[in-house]
């Protein structure tokens, strides 16, 4: 929230007049009238596992099946689960003793309510290992704390927030109270409630000791067979090519011997940059400096909970009979040149930086302003561009693994991700949806711009406390990738959003125009602050968990789009040639839709993993060899297709199609077009009369069919025009080589004014396609879910006898039955859905919206949430219809209609340029 932090910014340099005062350039502070007469010592609150006593290794193994470098949460947590999987040839390298680095400072925190239900997952297993699992398999006290975990709300927006993560936790058996100022007062009587809204109290969260905890993961590790060497620092990569020509991992140097193996897992924190290096391999974080302060005993402050005060960004945790107080600023250090021999050093605390945090902890918990400092603890933490998590293979090579990157909460999503982890290594996927962890979310062409990386880093560090809002957007590094329609579409009004360091529309103003400026910091840094900055303004429309003060844009959008005309530009999209002379066998095993098809067929496809989970969805277009003269009529010989993939996971997905590839030694070629080609899709009642004055090639159905491209000739350019829609109406993509694109969109635009059509973005496509029924990848559609759960059968070639991947998983669960499926749902009360509200069938829960969005053609809010049985049954159509619904939405219930098919245009009529039904046959269906 830019505004926010500006004023957190102001507050860096506000010193007189506060509970705390800093004298400047002494070591002397002061909380209140409480003085230290020297500067606190600097050291962790808890014994650790340094040892100035360095021995070498006695053994170093030979071979090992996988390597784990980095004996932190992350690298014990990995070792730990593989061994459960049976991976017992595995070698954990630490080259200090475990915890150094990052984990041994941890505060060791763990809050299970998260605005992602992935992690609440993650970090309900976490609670389950340590409180329930690793001290009586090993009889090691993982140092466990349940003492609870208390949110502060100081407004009625950070309330509902709180609201939100509290319905989500239901789902997950999470439990949480909304409490008012008094109830919260009776909990903690030492907090001040005065200026609080409410607050949100977790009972089962609490502490963890990194100490305990990866002590007993490597004691159960060993146990099993691993190998854990300390004091071994690792030297070097060993890289080769394998008779394929595919890059591969080959072992490991260290100053003590060299371990072949061929999955090497890189949890170096940090230093996980150092490492990448030795491999080619990039890895997107950052080094800053992370700091908190353990205060002098607090009379009555033992068994309090942890609190988190977001607005203040500043998190207080019992630390015994005192607190540590922390949080994160908007001006971190940077640890530029990060030095390899920091295992188990601090950073001197800068007090002029973390002095901020303080008039908040003291205006939560007044008692600390009269409170001493007993010690000090600022050390380097890893923070990525996302504020998420770096795991995964390298695309940049095979067999080489990242854990690391976890911005500070390496402690608490250690285990959740270590057994994730784990079983991508030994599985090929996680069991859980891990796209928003997974390297493969960031294009390679961003992850080695250092400009890029910085300034995201620092935002994604500095908004870390601000509230999840469901449209936000970064404001760092922005403008690194546009199309050739940027400023055209800019000049228009356009809101960009950015994916992917793409900027793409996001909706138009109908006056002015909102640019994206280089990124400020906030401030920091001697940056002058952005002033009157109107594309900021209208983010912070966007801050509210209610409709955006701008919902009448996109209302007029999606409409236009209904029942006249309009123009997407999706160029951002990913564009693939995939020819040779093995492409037809290669897309046969890729894809599970059937495309043995003729020249010019366009299809409907999902990429599925050996489990049968949905890993992308896009389009596979059939083509005929062209001359190589433009980007849209490639010269090969054989068989060849065009893909289409949506631009957000479009690296996810070409990673996807690749690894199968080497996998299966097609001998083929995967071409990236993606620079070289724009879309632009025309869609709405009107977009043949628009398009058919602009091209002599004939555009009725019986010529020109629904799932069909052509390449033809509009405007005076060549493009590649296929028929599609994901908005569910008539229209065509027209994919056009970039330098025609500025061309073709005038002659569009020109031609459409008569009939009225306009530029849309993608908060429209997103409320198009979602009240058409149309599924949006790693939000309705996730790499754990089946074709089948998410209505997607028709995608799989099952009648056929040609294999591909996950063809034997899906045989098996269209025997058995599904037990989780995929539902639409609308309520008549004008609130919107926004995903994470709770689903209830006759006052059982069983299940959550994964996506939310207004359909403005049948005015109401739509949702779409997997529903399971509560006996763990088979779920059927006939299951879904008997049951009566309620959608909780933010502890507030709403009566519920279900839909098994889409209440906007089943028959898909519109698609086919069939628009014989009114507005009140839609609303009748609706209802």
């Amino acid at each position: 929230m830019w505004r926010r932090l500006q004023t957190l910014q102001r507050l860096t340099h506000r010193y007189h007049g506060t509970p705390f005062q800093r004298q400047r350039g002494s070591n002397n502070c002061n909380y209140g009238n409480r003085a230290l007469s020297s500067k606190p010592e600097s050291g962790v609150p808890y014994k650790t596992l340094k040892s100035d006593k360095k021995t070498a290794p006695k053994v170093i193994p030979q071979e090992a099946d996988v390597v784990i470098i980095g004996g932190g949460s992350i690298g014990c947590s990995t070792l730990y689960h593989l061994t459960k999987l049976g991976i017992t040839n595995a070698v954990l390298l630490e080259r200090d003793q475990l915890t150094a680095g990052t984990t041994w400072h941890t505060a060791g925190l763990v809050w299970r309510l998260r605005p992602s239900d992935i992690e609440v997952e993650l970090l309900n297993y976490m609670r389950h290992l340590v409180r329930d699992v690793l001290e009586e398999e090993t009889g090691v006290v993982p140092g466990w704390i349940e003492n609870g975990g208390l949110f502060i709300a100081s407004t009625k927006e950070r309330l509902d927030e709180y609201k939100r993560l509290g319905t989500i936790g239901k789902v997950y058996g999470v439990e949480s109270y909304v409490l008012s100022p008094k109830e919260t007062k009776d909990l903690y009587p030492l907090m001040n409630v005065d200026d609080l809204y409410g607050t949100l109290y977790s009972p089962g969260d609490g502490v963890i000791d990194p100490a305990g905890y990866c002590t007993a993961l490597s004691r159960a590790a060993t146990r099993a067979g691993a190998k854990v060497i300390t004091d071994c620092p690792v030297t070097g990569i060993q890289v080769g090519i394998d008779d394929f020509g595919v890059k591969r991992v080959q072992g490991v140097e260290t100053e003590f011997g060299s371990i072949k193996a061929p999955i090497v897992v890189n949890c170096s924190g940090v230093w996980s940059p150092h490492i990448g290096k030795m491999a080619d391999v990039s890895v997107p974080l950052v080094a800053m400096h992370h700091a908190y302060v353990v205060t002098e005993r607090i009379e009555g402050i033992q068994n309090m909970p942890n609190v988190r005060d977001h607005d203040a960004s500043v998190y207080l945790k019992l630390q015994g009979d005192a607190l540590s107080v922390g949080g994160y600023e908007s001006n971190p250090v940077f640890w530029d040149d990060v030095k390899n021999d920091f295992a188990f050093s601090l950073f001197e605390l800068d007090w002029d930086i973390f002095s901020q945090h303080v008039e908040g902890a003291v205006n939560r918990v007044p008692v600390i302003g009269q409170t001493g400092v007993k010690s000090t603890v600022c050390g380097p933490e890893s923070f990525t561009p996302d504020h998420k998590p770096l795991m995964g293979e390298s695309p940049e090579l095979r067999g080489f693994y990242l854990g690391c990157g976890y911005n500070s909460s390496g402690m608490m999503l250690g285990g959740g991700c270590g057994k994730e982890l784990a079983h991508w290594v030994v599985h090929g996927r996680p069991e859980l949806d891990m796209y928003s962890y997974d390297i493969r979310r960031f294009s390679q062409g961003m992850v080695r711009n250092g400009r890029w990386l910085k300034e995201t880093s620092h935002e994604a560090y500095a908004k870390n406390y601000s509230m999840v809002f469901p449209h936000d957007e970064q404001l760092a590094g922005r403008n690194i990738r546009k199309d050739v329609l940027h400023q055209i579409l800019e000049d228009a009004g356009c809101h960009f959003q950015t994916r992917l360091g793409w900027e793409r529309p996001g909706y138009f103003l109908t006056t002015g125009t909102a640019p994206v400026k280089d990124y400020d910091y906030y401030g920091s840094y001697d940056h002058p602050q952005h002033e009157m900055y109107e594309y900021g303004q209208r983010l912070e429309d966007d801050y509210s968990f209610d409709f955006p003060k701008h919902h009448d844009l996109i209302e007029n959008e999606c409409l236009t789009c209904r029942n006249g005309v309009a123009a997407f530009n999706m160029s951002y999209f990913g564009k693939y040639y995939l020819t040779g002379p093995d492409a037809q066998r290669a897309a046969d095993w890729i894809f599970s839709n059937d495309v043995q098809k003729p020249e010019g067929s366009t299809v409907y496809t999902c990429i599925l993993n050996k489990a049968g989970g949905v890993e992308s969805d896009l389009t596979v277009s059939t083509i005929a060899p062209g001359d190589g003269a433009t980007s849209v009529t490639p010269k090969f010989d054989g068989r060849g297709f065009y893909i289409a993939a949506a631009g957000f996971s479009a690296e996810h997905t070409k990673t996807h199609i690749k690894t199968a590839i080497e996998d299966q030694r097609f001998n083929c070629e995967l071409q990236d077009i993606t620079e070289d080609v724009c879309l632009l899709s025309v869609q709405g009642p009107k977009s043949r009369d628009v398009l058919q004055a602009l091209t002599s090639s004939d555009l009725s159905n019986d010529s020109f069919p629904f799932g069909t491209s052509q390449v033809v000739q509009l405007a005076g350019h060549t493009l590649r025009a296929i028929r599609l829609t994901f908005v569910g109406e008539l229209g065509w993509e027209l994919h056009i080589p970039k330098d025609s694109t500025v061309d073709v969109y005038h002659a569009v635009m020109k031609a459409g004014a008569a009939h009225g059509i306009i530029n849309a973005g993608y908060r429209a496509i997103d409320s198009l396609s979602v009240e058409k029924g149309y599924r949006h990848w790693h939000t309705s559609l996730r790499s754990n879910d089946t074709a089948l759960e998410a209505g997607l059968g028709f995608t799989c070639k099952m009648k056929t006898d040609v294999p591909f991947l996950g063809r034997e998983a899906t045989a098996k669960q269209k025997e058995e039955g599904v037990k989780n499926k995929l539902a639409c749902f609308t309520i008549d009360d004008h609130v919107p859905l926004l995903g994470l509200e709770a689903i209830r069938r006759n006052g059982e829960l069983v299940g959550f919206l994964r996506q939310g969005e207004y359909g403005f053609q049948i005015k109401k809010s739509i949702g779409y949430g997997y529903v399971k049985h509560p006996q763990g049954s088979k779920v059927t159509n006939k299951f879904l219809k008997d049951g009566r619904y309620t959608i909780e939405r933010m502890g507030e219930e709403f009566p519920a209609q279900i839909h098994i098919k889409s209440p906007f245009d089943p028959e898909n009529k519109r698609i086919q340029g069939i628009y014989e039904d009114d507005n009140e046959d839609v609303l009748e269906r609706a209802s």
